[in-house]
């Protein structure tokens, strides 16, 4: 009975009207951003993100029917009063390192067990929910945040991660915190199950960062976004860059998705906002050919979202898409 053309039911993913037992795919709202190191506010995006998403229209050029997709949006997994108290440790902790001066070890201990409890939350939820044969992505958050359904995962099968970013998040407990959003693919790699990494629109990293990459028992492939830039003038289409990306890849992929990713005007109110960036279309022709590849995306993320209605307005549209080539990456949707 359900009609695409109708208005978006608010107060559910897309305004579709699936419930959690009958849905296909779980999306799991991740309300923290306790180490950023920057601009804060991104725990609020799960919530702006679902406002914006009942507006969209449902329609996509290149994948028939989306809406037939079943989606529904897990319960808040984190209370968000509790990641501002932790938040407020943790900006201590920054401001004491910033002036030069040791943080109180006891409050470092507060920030990182809060983290590790919010993880293994996750991980027992992504877990359950994959015991059930649902697709699960997540919504963030900073981009700590899906670490806990990486595990669950990887407790599954192996895979390879795509990371659209504008950093790479490849420190050791930066800050002190072992679960900061600048660490979560060096945490990601610790996994077993985790294969490779392969990076797009790198374009703010250290010293540390280029050394692990240099070291790294596994394969990471980085794709800078200055190096993208280059050979798009030189001659070099954006469709034979995306060919050399989408090697790199195993069969089964999870996509990382931090907004910062992107052109800053697409996302100014994240996090950590780097001028360059991918385009909207660059991104979605990459996804869609990583999936026309044969590859299967077996699980996402949408993080790093700012506090306003036009950055929660494009994280929404990114995850519409994101989630309809993992349903047709898993056979529960096609390409017209």
């Amino acid at each position: 009975m359900y009609n695409p053309s109708d208005v978006g039911k608010k107060g559910s993913i897309f305004g579709l009207p699936y419930n959690l037992e009958e849905s296909d795919l779980i999306v799991l709202p991740v309300h923290l951003d306790v180490t950023v190191s920057y601009g804060h506010g991104t725990s609020k995006a799960p919530d702006l993100i679902l406002d914006e998403s009942s507006q969209l229209d449902l329609s996509l050029l290149s994948i028939l029917n989306p809406w037939e997709l079943k989606i529904a949006m897990y319960d808040r997994t984190v209370i968000a009063s509790q990641n501002e108290i932790q938040r407020g440790r943790a900006k201590n902790i920054i401001r004491a390192l910033e002036a030069g001066r040791e943080p109180e070890a006891d409050q470092l201990g507060y920030v990182n067990e809060y983290c590790t409890q919010t993880h293994e939350k996750i991980e027992e939820i992504a877990t359950s929910l994959l015991n059930l044969g649902k697709v699960v992505g997540v919504i963030g958050g900073d981009h700590s945040s899906p670490l806990g359904l990486m595990k669950a995962l990887a407790s599954k099968q192996s895979f390879g991660i795509l990371q659209i970013d504008a950093h790479m998040d490849l420190r050791n407990a930066y800050e002190g915190f072992e679960y900061s959003h600048a660490s979560i693919m060096y945490n990601a790699l610790q996994v077993e199950q985790i294969t490779s990494l392969t990076q797009v629109g790198i374009r703010d990293f250290c010293e540390e960062e280029e050394a692990y990459i240099q070291k790294s028992e596994k394969p990471i492939h980085v794709f800078y976004d200055e190096r993208i830039f280059k050979n798009q003038v030189q001659g070099r289409s954006w469709d034979t860059q995306v060919d050399e990306i989408v090697k790199t890849l195993p069969e089964n992929v999870y996509v990382s998705f931090d907004m910062d990713g992107l052109d800053p005007s697409l996302c100014p109110n994240t996090g950590t906002p780097v001028p360059g960036g991918l385009k909207f279309n660059e991104t979605i022709y990459l996804l869609e050919k990583v999936v026309k590849s044969g590859k299967k995306i077996v699980g996402f993320d949408v993080c790093e979202a700012g506090t306003d209605s036009w950055d929660a307005n494009v994280a929404a549209r990114i995850l519409f898409r994101l989630a309809a080539f993992t349903g047709v990456s898993n056979k529960l949707l096609s390409f017209r």
